[in-house]
């Protein structure tokens, strides 16, 4: 394997080489016509990732092919980009630096909620409440359902929650990961309150007003939900695999090794947090009464922070959409943590110097994910830069005939959101140019009005869900990263196990949804037919725990 990575390695640097000196001809302009090498970064950091099973390098080698191609000619220039320019401006962005600092903060108060000896007290509690496996996956499915209010809060709490209770009836962290991951964003993203939602609803007023579709842009998102066919597929999706308990390769291996004991997915470097204190009898209100202080803060700081930005009389989702959640976000994980190392002190009966270590510990656990995220927003930058998402809609959207718009616009979407890491930017892109597709096209191929109007939902739908398809499927996704980095599991082989299921809820999305949309019917007959199906096929995929495998937890026949 070494000199086969070391062969590849050696492959790529010299093929961008040659291609930097031969493609572009101004080696200063760096806003130079979209061309297809600049589907090369993306493809060589994903491709390298999951054939090497190494992400951090693989990132590294792609960023480094985008900094050559920007710098034709100039290899020393193009190393330097990277330390100089690419990671101190990825670190910059208020929107990134305020994700570093938020999981820095959750994960230093789990860090203490462990040592108190309040996710001990927690993990009995919720093994009181379902002692099988179906069960434990069952209640991580519910609670992402119930932390709808944003991605990343949803991620961070359910994965750090509920990892030691899994562990304890041979979970495996991958499993685990795929819940957190099918549920987070796609939970978020349609539902009708969370911090999703002011960024979508803005994106679809400034398409429409040109459009002259409707007057309330939130009514033509509400309208749209039930197009989202992906994510809503997806949430079936894990419930249909957790109540059958059965599973495809690779996942299937993976969780039959931890029903044994040796989770091949637990990330290495992973520290156990969990090794803290016995519950003693009031311990879980250590770590209750802190992950309530992050769920209540957060409500009351969206509603408080948006309040002040909309006319008088406006309604709750107005306010929350207008509201600046990335702030009350870090200050809702804040008192998250000062609320962990009080109780700590009291309830546990820490001294401040362990509460301090503890809370180190926890931190310093989040580290590695910083790393990866800090490099896939580089990524993201260098194919900002080369216009790689430009490329992708302009190779793509060619010739699309009005009854498979909203298919294609979920393809676009889904290969925009891979190839950059990032479902909010692919549909920043898409959604100034589906609605105008969605609108024009049918029209002139003579369409009711009627049936545009579906098309028109459908495309929305299908942009929406369709970034998060790709983010599901992208080892640069900052919420795939976060998933792994939340649930302690190897980052690839999260992204390796989730990718089969993304795959087959992806077609389930076009069969059921999109193709039904872009024939002008009401997508909730196509919805409810298709998870009744979805369901039916999971049900004759290979159990994941069957006679020959032995384990030592109870209940993994029910």
């Amino acid at each position: 394997m070494r000199w086969k990575t070391l062969f590849l390695l050696t492959y790529v640097i010299v093929a961008v080489l040659l291609f930097s000196q031969t493609v572009y001809a101004n080696p200063v302009e760096s806003t130079h016509s979209v061309h297809w090498t600049s589907l090369l970064p993306p493809l060589v950091a994903i491709g390298l990732a999951l054939l090497l099973r190494e992400v951090v390098g693989s990132l590294l080698l792609g960023i480094l092919v985008g900094t050559f191609l920007l710098n034709p000619g100039h290899p020393f220039r193009a190393l330097l980009a990277i330390p100089v320019d690419l990671l101190p401006q990825a670190l910059a962005d208020t929107g990134h630096a305020s994700i570093v600092i938020f999981s820095l903060l959750l994960g230093g108060m789990v860090g203490i909620m462990a040592r108190s000896g309040g996710m001990a007290g927690l993990v009995q509690a919720l093994s009181r409440l379902a002692t099988t496996r179906r069960g434990a996956m069952l209640v991580t499915w519910l609670m992402g359902i119930i932390i709808f209010f944003d991605d990343y809060a949803n991620t961070l709490l359910v994965g750090n929650t509920v990892r030691p209770y899994t562990d304890k009836l041979g979970i495996s962290r991958a499993k685990l990961s795929y819940i957190v991951d099918s549920t987070a964003a796609p939970v978020a993203s349609i539902a009708v309150i969370s911090t999703w939602v002011g960024f979508e609803v803005g994106l679809i007023r400034d398409a429409a007003e040109s459009l002259h579709l409707i007057d309330d842009a939130y009514i033509l998102f509400l309208r749209s939900i039930p197009y989202s066919s992906y994510s809503l597929f997806a949430l079936a999706m894990v419930a249909a695999i957790a109540w059958w308990g059965r599973d495809l390769q690779p996942m299937r291996s993976i969780e039959q090794d931890a029903s044994k004991g040796n989770d091949s997915s637990k990330q290495l470097s992973d520290r156990d947090l969990m090794e803290g204190r016995a519950p003693g009898r009031h311990a879980i209100l250590s770590a209750l009464l802190p992950i309530c202080m992050v769920i209540l803060a957060t409500f009351a700081g969206l509603y408080i922070s948006g309040i002040s930005n909309v006319p008088a009389g406006s309604s709750l989702s107005v306010i929350l959409g207008a509201s600046d959640s990335s702030s009350v976000l870090l200050a809702a994980s804040f008192l998250g943590l000062v609320t962990a190392a009080v109780l700590s002190l009291i309830v546990g009966r820490e001294k401040i110097g362990d509460v301090s270590e503890a809370m180190i510990d926890g931190m310093r656990a989040m580290i590695p994910a910083m790393v990866i995220l800090l490099l896939a927003w580089s990524i993201g930058e260098v194919c900002t830069r080369l216009g790689t998402a430009e490329f992708i809609v302009d190779a793509v959207a060619v010739g699309m005939p009005p009854v498979l718009i909203p298919v294609s616009l979920f393809i676009i979407s889904g290969l925009v959101a891979f190839s950059t890491g990032t479902s909010w930017g692919a549909m920043a892109i898409l959604i100034p140019i589906a609605l105008p597709i969605a609108h024009d096209i049918p029209l002139a191929a003579g369409m009711e009005q009627a049936d545009v109007f579906h098309i028109i939902l459908g495309s929305i739908g299908a942009v929406l869900a369709g970034a998060t398809f790709g983010d599901h499927c992208s080892p640069i996704s900052d919420t795939t990263i976060l998933s792994s980095m939340a649930s302690g599991c190897n980052h690839i082989d999260h992204v390796r196990s989730q990718i089969p299921y993304a795959l087959i809820t992806a077609g389930f999305a076009i069969l059921f949804g999109y193709l039904p949309a872009g024939l002008g019917f009401y997508p909730l007959p196509g919805l409810l037919l298709g998870i009744v199906l979805l369901f039916a096929l999971v049900r004759f995929f290979p159990p994941t725990l069957d006679s020959s495998t032995s384990t030592h937890h109870h209940g993994d026949h029910d």
